[in-house]
C-alpha cells in the first residue's frame, strides 16, 4: 500500500498537478542554458522560472531500460529489465502506481517503451500508441558479440541519409503526441473530476533519423552548425567498448563526410528546436488555463547523443554526450531561476514525484527526491549510479559519477577513471596514472561491493536466451501483439442524441 507522509487520507492531502515532459535522445551540451548552440526558448523560460541541474544522468543511456528505472526508481538488474527487448514486470510499482494509489489520476502520451503484454505500468489511461515494438524482436545476443542485427540495430543510414522532410514517421508520431497532450490538458482544465493529476507527455524527438522540417532548419545557419569537438579516435587509441560500439551502428563500415557530419548535427538541432516548440504549447496551456500555480512541471530525456563525438553516434555509452541529460524542475513556490552543480539522475525522479505527491519513498528505490535541492544548493554527498546491460556490451557495465570524478568499470574492459572538472571532454583516462591509483582501488572495491558482475551477467545472458526462444515461438503461427491501442469511445464524443446539445456546449469550455 502506497504510504503518506502524514499518514492521512491520500484524496485530503493537498497535492498539486504534475506534468512530467520526456524528449528522447536530447544530449544536456547541446542545449542553450549549459552553453551549446540549440535554440530553445521554451526550454530557456521554464529553466528561467525553475532549477535546473547541471550534472544530470541517465543511468542506463538506453531507451527502454532508462525508462524503466526512471518509472520504478530502482536498478535494470533488481528488476531485471535490461535492454530495449526486456520485459518490464507488471510486479514492479512504478511512480505511477504510487501516485495513483495516493489519489491522482494518471495518464501517459508519447513514448514509454514499455515491452511486454502490460502497456500500462499504473497509467489510468494511455492516449497514444508506442513508437517502438512491444515483444521481444530487438534482444541482444552477448553470445554473439559480433554478430549484427541489421533489421533493427542502429547503422549510419540516418547520418548520410540527413536532411529536410516534411513528414516522416517520427514527426507523424510526435505531431500526434503534442495534439493529444495540449488536448489532454484542456481536459483536465475542464473535467468534473477533482483529482489531482499528473500527465507524462514524452516524444521521441530529437532521437535519430536526422531529419527535419523546414521551418525548423531554417532557425540555423548551416555553416555555424559546430563539429564534434573530439574527433574520431583511432581503433587502438581507443577503449574496447567504443571499438564494439562503432561496429554495432556501421559506423566501421561507414565513415561519413565532413558535410554529412554537419549535415546530421543541423537536423538534431532543428529537431531539438521542433521539441521546444511542443514544450512551449504545453506551457502555454497551463498558463491560459490557470493550472500553472498548481502544477510542478519536470523537463528531463532518457539518454544523449554522441553525435559524432569521438566518431559514435547515438547512446549506449557513458561518455557525457550519450549520458548527460537535461533536468529542470519548476514549482509553484519557485520564484526564480536556480542551478544546482549537484549530481542527479532518473533514478531521482520517482522519489521526486512521491515526494511531490506526499508519499513516502519506498526502501527499494535506488534515487532520493531532488525537492531539498530545488533552493539551489549543492549537496556533494550525492552521486549517479549506473549500469548499462543493452546492445554492444559484452559483459555488465557500471559507472559512478561522484564529486569531479566519472568512474567505468567492466571486467572484460577494464576501467576508465575521468577527471570532469580539469578534463570535461574526457579524453584523458587516468587508470594507469601512479597518481590516482587510489582513488582508481576506492571507486573498484565500490563496484566490487555495490554490484555482483557475475551474477549480473549470468541473468542478463539467461534472460537473453529466454526471450529469444520465446520470440522464435511467437512469430510463429497466429501472431499476437502485445502493442498498445489506444481506445476511442466516438460513441459518447461531440454531439449524440442521448446528450443534451446545452450540456454539451458548455460543459466543454473552458
Amino acid at each position: 500500500m502506497t504510504a503518506l507522509r502524514d499518514g492521512s487520507d491520500p484524496l485530503r492531502n493537498a497535492q498539486p498537478n504534475i506534468l512530467l515532459v520526456m524528449a528522447d535522445q536530447l544530449a544536456a551540451p547541446f542545449l542553450s542554458m549549459h552553453g551549446g548552440p540549440a535554440i530553445t526558448p521554451n526550454i530557456d523560460r521554464l529553466a528561467a522560472q525553475g532549477t535546473t541541474f547541471t550534472s544530470a544522468y541517465s543511468n542506463s543511456p538506453l531507451c527502454a531500460p532508462a525508462r524503466f528505472l526512471m518509472m520504478s526508481g530502482q536498478l535494470n538488474s533488481k528488476i531485471g529489465a535490461y535492454d530495449n527487448a526486456s520485459e518490464f514486470p507488471s510486479s514492479v510499482p512504478t511512480f505511477a502506481h504510487h501516485l495513483r494509489s495516493a489519489g491522482y489520476q494518471t495518464s501517459l502520451v508519447g513514448k514509454m517503451h514499455f515491452v511486454g503484454p502490460d502497456q500500462l505500468h499504473g497509467y489510468e489511461e494511455r492516449l497514444t500508441t508506442d513508437i517502438y515494438p512491444a515483444d521481444f524482436g530487438w534482444t541482444p545476443n552477448w553470445d554473439d558479440p559480433d554478430g549484427r542485427f541489421d533489421w533493427w540495430f542502429h547503422n549510419m543510414d540516418s547520418v548520410v541519409n540527413a536532411g529536410i522532410a516534411d513528414v516522416s514517421n517520427q514527426l507523424d508520431y510526435d505531431d500526434e503526441v503534442g495534439h493529444r497532450a495540449v488536448r489532454k490538458l484542456r481536459d483536465l482544465a475542464r473535467t468534473a473530476d477533482a483529482r489531482p493529476w499528473m500527465l507524462t507527455a514524452s516524444f521521441t524527438h530529437p532521437h535519430d533519423p536526422y531529419v527535419a522540417r523546414q521551418e525548423f532548419w531554417d532557425l540555423y545557419d548551416h555553416d555555424a552548425i559546430p563539429m564534434p569537438t573530439v574527433g574520431s579516435i583511432a581503433d587502438d587509441d581507443d577503449d574496447p567498448h567504443s571499438r564494439r560500439l562503432r561496429h554495432v551502428i556501421g559506423a566501421d563500415a561507414t565513415e561519413p563526410s565532413d558535410d554529412q557530419v554537419r549535415t546530421a548535427r543541423h537536423a538534431y538541432l532543428a529537431n531539438v528546436s521542433y521539441v521546444d516548440r511542443h514544450l512551449g504549447d504545453l506551457l502555454d496551456v497551463l498558463d491560459r488555463h490557470d493550472m500553472a500555480d498548481d502544477t510542478v512541471v519536470i523537463f528531463t530525456a532518457d539518454h544523449g547523443d554522441m553525435l559524432g563525438e569521438r566518431g559514435l553516434w547515438y547512446k549506449m555509452s557513458y561518455f557525457d554526450h550519450a549520458c548527460r541529460i537535461p533536468m529542470i524542475v519548476r514549482t509553484p513556490s519557485t520564484a526564480a531561476r536556480a542551478t544546482n552543480p549537484t549530481h542527479v539522475s532518473l533514478l531521482d525522479i520517482a522519489p521526486t514525484l512521491l515526494d511531490i505527491g506526499g508519499i513516502e519513498t519506498p526502501d527499494v528505490m535506488d534515487g532520493a527526491s531532488m525537492m531539498p535541492l530545488l533552493d539551489g544548493r549543492p549537496d556533494a554527498e550525492r552521486a549517479v549510479i549506473g549500469e548499462y546491460l543493452g546492445e554492444g556490451a559484452v559483459a555488465p557495465i557500471f559507472m559512478i559519477r561522484r564529486e569531479r570524478w566519472k568512474f567505468v568499470w567492466s571486467e572484460p574492459d577494464g576501467a576508465q577513471l575521468f577527471d570532469l572538472e580539469t578534463d570535461p571532454q574526457e579524453t584523458t583516462n587516468l587508470v594507469g596514472d601512479p597518481e590516482f591509483t587510489d582513488v582508481i582501488a576506492d571507486f573498484t572495491a565500490e563496484v566490487l561491493s555495490r554490484w555482483d558482475p557475475t551474477t549480473i551477467d549470468q541473468d542478463v545472458r539467461a534472460s537473453q536466451q529466454a526471450r529469444a526462444t520465446v520470440d522464435r515461438a511467437l512469430r510463429q503461427g497466429r501472431f499476437e501483439s502485445w502493442d498498445f491501442e489506444p481506445r476511442s469511445d466516438a460513441a459518447n464524443e461531440y454531439m449524440r442524441n442521448h446528450l443534451d446539445l446545452n450540456d454539451v456546449e458548455s460543459g466543454r469550455r473552458a
